[in-house]
């Protein structure tokens, strides 16, 4: 029965991609040839035509990606692809244990390897074409190292941890699997600012000292504290530009990329600032945190039953072995086969995230001129060549942000 049921939810996945990336290329295409009235004055036609050129080829590649992964998960299911490696990986060791944190070292390496020429084509080729890329192969390849020495030291303890739970912390080790893996998301966004993300860009203290007193200002009227400003050298892999907050409590800094820096006027960085701490004031991180936790408990609930049920083995291709324990097969499948189930929920969140967007971009209204975020906002969609006209059955489905020229008028009626 769950075969059919994931060939079934899988074909409609798919097909429900394919269409909505159809009629995405469809509109933006259609549109290409006129700016929108709102825009007209803004931004030029060829820089419109470039973003839906831009938008039709990044949507092209992820079509054929989408169709690419679901043929992935299949030959790694139903075709005995997952069976084929734990047999693999058996023969190398003896010891449970390490066998099933091998199993999923190599299926993470293997699924890694089968996407690393989409990452290129999609870096040197497609960004390249759109004058974007500035990264080096040898920049490309030094952060493809750091990502998997970062992810063994962090990842191979966890993985190993939870499967030693799955086998020794009776019926409700899911419980305490997920609650170590909680502490160690809030570890990791705890360690992120100060000790990761310096192994990949160099970060240096804001130095337009007008521009930092004007930010914390805005800071102290919103009641927000700061431990740092910060400009990251974003500009050696990408031109497009971006500005985060990071950290928690105290240790809260703010992340901008230079090349926002060069691209927009101090009253434009403060109003997007203020849509960021918009998105703090009403809670949105936190309740995004609570939401995340909550829906891994019950994935984890799930995982636990499903974990002892022999059919769900069978039916997504693999014979659960009879000299050992199948836990990290268990742990593949179920994150496998997730996403397939849950895709038809994408709305929901999209929907969630784009009214805390406006909730957000209400807040910067009244903290900064409406007119100064707007300016910004045009500037980073012409920037980042975001399209103008997306679809809006393509946008309503996926776009964790309202589409601009909506954004805009909810902002100009502030």
């Amino acid at each position: 029965m769950l075969t059919i049921l994931f060939v079934i939810f899988l074909l409609a996945s798919v097909a429900l991609r394919l269409w909505l990336a159809s009629r995405q290329v469809r509109h933006v295409r259609a549109n290409r040839d006129q700016v929108p009235g709102e825009f007209a004055s803004r931004i030029g036609l060829e820089s419109h035509q470039r973003a839906a050129d831009y938008t039709t080829a990044r949507v092209r590649l992820g079509m054929f990606e989408g169709v690419f992964d679901a043929a992935v998960v299949v030959a790694l299911t139903l075709l005995g692809g997952l069976q084929a490696i734990d047999t693999f990986v058996a023969s190398l060791t003896s010891h449970d244990l390490l066998r099933q944190v091998l199993l999923v070292v190599a299926v993470g390496l293997l699924t890694g390897l089968i996407g690393l020429p989409f990452s290129i084509y999609r870096q040197f080729v497609l960004e390249a074409r759109f004058g974007f890329n500035r990264m080096t192969p040898g920049l490309f390849a030094t952060d493809l190292v750091k990502g998997l020495v970062v992810g063994a030291l962090l990842g191979l303890p966890l993985i190993a941890a939870v499967l030693w739970l799955m086998a020794s912390a009776g019926n409700f080790w899911w419980l305490w699997a997920w609650g170590l893996w909680a502490a160690f998301s809030v570890l990791v966004m705890l360690i992120f600012p100060t000790w990761i993300a310096p192994l990949f860009n160099k970060f240096t203290p804001l130095e337009d000292a007008a521009l930092a007193e004007d930010i914390h200002a805005l800071a102290r009227r919103c009641d927000f504290s700061l431990k740092g400003l910060f400009v990251m050298d974003g500009s050696k892999r990408s031109a497009h530009g971006n500005a985060y907050f990071t950290g928690f409590g105290r240790s809260r800094r703010i992340v901008f990329f230079d090349t926002l820096i060069a691209r927009l006027t101090p009253a434009e960085i403060i109003a997007v600032l203020a849509h960021e701490l918009g998105h703090y004031k009403h809670k949105h991180i936190i309740k995004r945190l609570v939401i995340s936790f909550t829906s891994a408990l019950v994935f984890f609930a799930i995982l636990g039953w499903l974990a002892q049920q022999s059919w769900f083995y069978a039916d997504l291709g693999v014979t659960p072995r009879m000299d050992g324990r199948n836990d990290a097969i268990a742990l593949i499948l179920f994150f496998m086969v997730v996403p397939v189930f849950t895709f038809v929920l994408t709305p929901l969140f999209s929907w969630f995230s784009r009214r805390d967007e406006f909730e957000a971009d209400r807040f910067a209204a009244s903290q900064s001129a409406p007119e100064q975020l707007v300016s910004a906002l045009v500037k980073l969609v012409d920037d980042n060549a975001a399209t103008l006209t997306p679809d809006p059955i393509h946008s309503a489905f996926y776009d964790s942000h309202p589409p601009a020229a909506i954004r805009i008028r909810h902002l100009l009626a502030q």
